[in-house]
């Protein structure tokens, strides 16, 4: 059996902790796409766990998979093992042969193409994701399976470099260092692959997990970022460079779709919301600086933001940047339960609301006199969107007993959480008031 777990927003809606919460029943935790841009922050046993690149699982004993829709910095791979390990764990984690390689150069690439990109810059990390997936599109991308044959990789090696290289200087005037020297490159990458040897790592990804679950294993799979900033179906060119979305499972898997299809998939929602980088955000209160757009957010909410963001933490966990922050954006909702087909929901950070007089959603947009429910197709129209918004009593500052269930929760915010069920037609499997597993109503296990 598989479960699915898909950010339904723009990334940062809690994955990492739901993962956490359902762990106990799976038996392999696999991610699907994304790279070390990818910051889950899981809190098992008191303490706190921060990763962006081994799945989550992991914290709780599971064998972790990074599957061929993933880009691998070995680097940031071996650092995080050996934390955890310092820490008292043994994580377990295998490594796609298919998942292409983050090098030194594409981390270089991807500064500079953000910072001439201007306004139209996603927001990236800067870890070499994109320019990693655009190697990867063009055919010049290295895998993991090349790094065990030292002939394969200094062939490759040789071709991508110089076109790199060519790129830095031809293109944008920069004077290459030895993150564009093939030779130390070899060298290093070489070290890599004797370690991932030497600890059995690598496996052919679609084969080793369909063996397992033919076993009768439990197999979660863990989504990064949101599915509004999928590749093909977010709010484009403010993306992440990969497949969000449960349909980006089996590609960066190998597991057949049917298998995808025949398990749950949890959409995971943010009860507001929030981003990182420049572009519309149509419900966005008040500002942030290089971010929010001249013309966007709500001056007169900037006391609202500033509450939520501080209650809530919105600061990346990669790169400490302060979040935008806005009201629940419904049409973006909807269109992530279409695009995934959600068979439940796990709402977080209901908390985080607490001790508003009100809170509002974005129920529906206006457009050129036409009222829409769901995202248009270009981040264009998106951003002329005006919003129709729906009014909520807000909710005091609460403590409720989890075990006791989720009649605990005060009635206006159960209102809330019913409205989001009823409009997305999914039923709430899982609500967040806090960031510990222990700290999470629980009304059904997908399992």
């Amino acid at each position: 059996m598989t479960v699915t777990i898909v950010g339904s927003q723009l990334g940062d809606e809690g994955k990492g902790g739901i993962v956490d919460l359902y762990g106990d029943s799976a038996d392999i935790v696999v991610r699907y796409q994304g790279g070390d841009n990818a910051g889950h922050t899981v809190v098992h046993d008191g303490e706190t766990y921060k990763l962006s690149l081994v799945p989550s699982g992991v914290v709780r004993g599971t064998t972790g998979v990074i599957g061929n829709g993933c880009v691998i910095n070995p680097e940031t791979l071996f650092e995080e093992i050996d934390t955890l390990r310092e820490r008292g764990l043994e994580p377990d984690v295998r490594i796609a042969a298919r998942a292409h390689v983050i090098f030194p150069y594409h981390r270089v690439l991807d500064g500079i193409e953000e910072e001439a990109k201007d306004d139209l810059a996603a927001g990236t990390t800067g870890r070499g994701i994109g320019p990693t997936y655009e190697d990867k599109a063009g055919r010049r991308g290295i895998r993991v399976g090349d790094l065990l044959d030292s002939d394969v990789l200094r062939k490759r090696l040789e071709y991508a470099v110089s076109h790199n290289r060519a790129l830095a200087t031809e293109v944008y005037g920069i004077d290459p260092g030895e993150e564009f020297d093939a030779e130390h490159l070899y060298e290093t990458y070489r070290g890599f692959a004797r370690r991932l040897e030497n600890e059995g790592m690598v496996v052919n990804c679609g084969e080793f997990l369909s063996s397992k679950i033919d076993a009768g294993a439990t197999v979660m799979l863990e989504g990064a970022q949101g599915t509004a900033i999928d590749i093909d179906h977010g709010i484009y060119p403010y993306v992440t460079s990969s497949n969000t979305t449960a349909t980006g499972a089996p590609a960066g898997t190998g597991l057949a779709p049917a298998t995808i299809g025949d398990g749950e998939i949890v959409g995971i929602v943010k009860a507001y919301l929030s981003r990182v980088g420049t572009g519309p955000l149509p419900t966005e209160l008040g500002r942030v600086e290089g971010q929010t757009p001249a013309d966007g957010g709500d001056r007169e909410a900037s006391d609202t933001a500033t509450y939520i963001r501080d209650e809530g933490g919105e600061y990346g966990t990669v790169t400490g940047r302060p979040r935008r922050v806005g009201w629940l954006d419904m049409p973006m909702l909807r269109h992530a339960a279409r695009a995934n087909g959600f068979t439940g929901l796990a709402v977080n950070h209901l908390d985080v609301l607490a001790g508003l007089e009100e809170v509002q959603v974005g129920h529906a947009y206006e457009l050129d006199g036409e009222t829409l429910h769901s995202m248009p197709p270009t981040t264009e129209q998106w951003g002329r969107c005006s919003v129709v918004t729906k009014t909520f009593d807000g909710w005091p500052e609460f403590d409720p007993v989890v075990e006791n269930g989720y009649e605990t929760l005060p009635a206006a915010a159960r209102t809330y959480l019913e409205y989001i069920s009823e409009e997305l037609s999914t039923p709430i499997y899982a609500v967040g008031v806090g960031p510990g597993r222990t700290e999470t109503i629980v009304l059904e296990d997908p399992f």
